[in-house]
């Protein structure tokens, strides 16, 4: 089936709307990061970089890693500039750019996103890594696409519901698994997470400014939940915005995917670390070293 112009837009230099990236710009293993300027802090490790293209917040290299070939790619911020960036990564990697129809043979990719977040119990120290086993969407993204169930884990969203008393002003939360692949990279260097994405980042993760809050409890009420899936026992641990729909996009697309966060703030304790630039960059290294062991 040919996919409309409407539908996925390339631009006249045959790259990809938003990203700005040509099919053969892309490596099998990507490195995704939010902000646009870590980019060139993970740029600084490639040797042999073949692009870079940015546009808006997005910003991308390929380049080799120790004679691996990996591409790193800025999101930006928010559960809706996943759905863009893996849309069009996917495209990127399974649609015939010239004849817009889904390739035969389907291309899995490995990604890894590095991200930051706030903790929320006391045992999680700032600086630590937190891997989103699971993540939590506040976000929604999901429930736009058909067959939300197959990616899901539905019990333990009705379980989390009914304890967190949930509004039905708001979107229904889901819970999604991260890729084993990535997972089994990471998870010795890792605190096992469980990860909510927030659509904000003040009232949809429990701040108040000025304006209250809908459910006034919601930290108390996040913090005291627990689950078991898959022989497993999970207690939420962190926020971020992101994870979720990486996680059940790549879920549905037929990729490998999983978020790393470092903790820069603790919401229990309410404290904060904004120099956290040197145990980012030590991230991006130790990230650097497992993706390109695949």
């Amino acid at each position: 089936m040919r996919i409309p112009e409407s539908e996925l837009i390339i631009n006249g230099n045959g790259s990809v709307f938003h990203l700005h990236m040509k099919p053969e710009h892309l490596a099998d293993n990507v490195i995704m990061m939010g902000d646009p300027g870590r980019i060139d802090i993970l740029a600084d490790y490639l040797s042999d970089i073949e692009c870079r293209n940015a546009h808006r917040e997005f910003v991308s290299i390929t380049g080799k890693y120790k004679g691996k070939r990996i591409t790193a790619v800025s999101h930006g911020i928010g559960p809706d500039n996943i759905d863009i960036v893996m849309t069009e990564l996917d495209a990127l990697a399974n649609v015939d750019f010239q004849t817009r129809e889904v390739k035969p043979e389907h291309r899995t990719l490995n990604i890894l996103r590095i991200g930051t977040s706030g903790a929320l119990h006391a045992d999680i120290p700032l600086g630590s890594y937190v891997l989103s086993h699971i993540s939590v969407g506040f976000d929604g993204v999901m429930n736009w696409y058909g067959n939300r169930e197959k990616i899901t884990i539905p019990e333990v969203e009705e379980a989390f519901k009914k304890h967190m008393n949930w509004p039905d002003v708001l979107p229904s939360p889901y819970f999604v698994k991260a890729s084993p692949k990535i997972i089994d990279l990471m998870k010795d260097i890792t605190i096992k997470g469980a990860t909510i994405s927030a659509p904000g980042f003040y009232g949809p993760q429990g701040r108040v400014v000025r304006i209250p809050l809908a459910m006034p409890h919601m930290l108390e009420d996040i913090e005291s939940f627990r689950f078991s899936t898959g022989g497993e026992d999970y207690r939420i641990t962190n926020f971020e915005m992101e994870s979720s729909p990486l996680a059940g996009m790549a879920a549905h697309l037929g990729h490998n995917a999983c978020t790393v966060c470092c903790i820069i703030a603790n919401r229990y304790l309410k404290s904060t670390n904004t120099d956290y630039k040197p145990i980012m960059r030590q991230l991006v290294e130790t990230s650097l070293e497992r993706m390109a062991s695949l």
